[in-house]
């Protein structure tokens, strides 16, 4: 009985207060529960310490002892950090953070001659507070990875002055997007009407392919320098790859990431007959050494280099087109119904006055309320499911690899990568699948070497979609094509 009486005076409770309640109770809930996982996985990187076997041939020890290290002081990074972002969100809530920095932005405006029915002018206000007081808080955990971890483990390259530097280029530029961007979505909800969550939902379609279109030339190289990939064999490689996949490339060019870190990277992107591919300097240097040691440490055949790294990279990357649009559509999809929720929600004055708002219903933060603390439980849902999704597609797109004959080279090129990085191979199963979009590394080699050759894959996928997944090839093919032209000094300043 007096369970059920404590769960009636619960619901007996305003419903603001209810649904603050219920906020911060999942909100804890949620950490608690990656606190559990992180804690089953740290427990596999204190307790294995040897190179599994099935990596004994690929994998020396040096690696392995430096890999689990690293993993280490991320995890233990990850946990303090973790429960500061958590305490510190909690405090926020408890105190009427959120309603005290709109007030806040008020009286900013006010000074400024701008009364209350300036409210997009308070709302972008309100975003430069509560961006400057993310940064701001955010920083001495930024410097510490980087300093400390990063730099302990070899991989920073950053000063003191250029990180500083950096991280006030990058607060000045976010404000230059954000802004323009939050008060044009405000204008739109505002002037809507009943139907203003298609028009949003349209704009930020919009805006995001913009973005994604100008990043590489036009904000990207605010932060780093970009130069096209010198005339020669390396260039023609990847033309004549992208060719054969009928990839619309136009241009290839090399960022200078090694000011920052000695992590390798490579992406792309554009959109229909204009793509565009970029390099990190430090991705040869990587990979040449990678692909050396690997050979040399497992006792492989010794291959003709060109047509080697060429067939890794085609084995690599035959699963990412799928995975890639599979999310992209999600996402869309995703974007869709929050903003028609969010049209639903926003008239409910008991959702802003649970959060200290009784007097008036700013959009700007019923945005805030609904997409970050209400859509929270289906956020957490939606990631698992796509996670795992993700992974059974990089399973079928391995085992489709060994069906066209790719299984060795797949296997040479997912080991270079975890090393490149130093990936921890070993992962507790329910960290893995609740948080590893990509199975862990002893899991695709297990697969590939158990795979049976008569496996019916799911690779009847229609010919046209596979076509259009292929332009994802040139990732990693990008990384394992360069091996063998490093001594070409292609990118000396």
């Amino acid at each position: 009985m007096g369970m059920w009486a404590s769960l009636d005076a619960l619901w007996e409770m305003p419903a603001e207060k209810r649904i603050f309640g219920a906020v911060l109770l999942f909100s804890w809930t949620v950490y608690l529960w990656e606190t559990f996982l992180a804690q089953r996985q740290r427990r596999i990187y204190k307790t294995t310490t040897h190179v599994p076997p099935e990596l004994g041939q690929i994998m020396d020890s040096e690696t392995f002892e430096k890999s689990r290290l690293y993993q280490l002081d991320k995890s233990t990074f990850s946990f303090w950090s973790g429960l500061y972002s958590e305490i510190e969100g909690t405090l926020i809530l408890l105190f009427g953070g959120i309603p005290y920095l709109w007030r806040l932005s008020g009286r900013f405006c006010g000074y400024a001659g701008f009364g209350p029915e300036y409210e997009i002018t308070q709302s972008l206000v309100f975003l430069l507070l509560a961006t400057l007081f993310s940064a701001l808080t955010g920083l001495p955990w930024s410097l510490y990875n980087t300093f400390v971890i990063e730099e302990k483990h070899g991989f920073n390259q950053q000063t003191l002055g250029f990180f500083m530097k950096d991280a006030i280029k990058k607060f000045v530029v976010t404000q230059c997007i954000l802004l323009p961007v939050s008060s044009l979505l405000l204008y739109i909800i505002k002037i809507g009407g009943d139907y203003f969550f298609i028009y949003a939902w349209l704009f930020t379609l919009v805006v995001s392919l913009v973005l994604v279109t100008i990043y590489a030339d036009y904000i990207a190289p605010l932060f780093d320098k970009f130069t096209p990939l010198p005339e020669g064999k390396l260039k023609e490689e990847i033309e004549v790859m992208a060719k054969s996949i009928d990839f619309p490339l136009t241009k290839v060019y090399v960022v200078e990431g090694s000011k920052r870190s000695s992590h390798s990277d490579a992406y792309f992107y554009g959109f229909f007959k204009n793509k565009r591919i970029v390099l990190f300097d430090t991705l040869l240097e990587e990979y040449s050494v990678l692909n050396k040691d690997i050979q040399e440490d497992s006792g492989m055949e010794p291959r003709n280099e060109e047509e080697g790294n060429s067939e890794e990279i085609k084995a690599k990357v035959k699963n990412k087109k799928q995975g890639c649009k599979m999310r992209r559509y999600s996402l869309y999809m995703n974007s869709f119904l929050c903003f028609f929720l969010f049209a639903v929600l926003i008239g409910r004055k008991e959702l802003f006055a649970a959060f200290g708002f009784y007097d008036s219903q700013p959009t700007l933060i019923g945005l805030l309320i609904i997409f970050q603390f209400i859509f929270s439980p289906y956020n957490e849902v939606l990631s698992f499911c796509l996670t795992v999704l993700s992974r059974r597609f990089e399973f079928q797109a391995d085992a489709f690899a060994k069906k066209l004959g790719k299984a060795k080279d797949l296997y040479s090129a997912l080991i270079k990568l975890n090393k490149d990085n130093l990936g921890f191979p070993v992962s507790d199963w329910l960290f893995s699948m609740w948080h590893y979009s990509h199975p862990p590394l002893l899991e695709r080699l297990q697969a590939l070497k158990t795979m049976k050759q008569h496996m019916q894959i799911m690779f009847t996928l229609k010919t046209n979609v596979m076509k259009d997944f292929q332009f994802l090839k040139l990732y990693v093919s990008l990384l394992h094509i360069s091996v063998h032209f490093l001594n070409e000094n292609l990118f000396c300043a």
